[in-house]
């Protein structure tokens, strides 16, 4: 939504745990171009960081991952985002009951 651009969901696996994000166009790497020495580099990881980020907000532990990437080469940008486990959630016990 921040970046202007909305994603295809795709590829989800029969668990229904998993599904690939993928991007026709990525502001991020308009003017970017990796030189051969860093194609191993994920320039766009900090997209991987807010899905996480967010899920983990809503009590999803989930990884992210690219598989597919504009800058080496790709015709799309491809994330993988697999569902790991709920994130179970302590209350402190400064907030029990006394």
């Amino acid at each position: 939504m921040f970046l202007g651009i909305t994603p295809e969901v795709s590829s989800w696996n029969k668990e229904i745990n998993s599904f690939s994000l993928i991007f026709s166009e990525n502001p991020l790497v308009d003017f970017v171009e990796l030189p051969p020495k860093y194609l191993d580099l994920q320039y766009c990881n900090v997209l991987c960081g807010v899905i996480k980020g967010a899920l983990e907000m809503v009590q999803l532990q989930v990884e992210c991952k690219f598989v597919r990437d504009v800058l080496k080469g790709d015709d799309v940008t491809e994330l993988r985002v697999e569902l790991k486990g709920m994130v179970k959630s302590a209350m402190s016990e400064e907030y029990g009951e006394n």
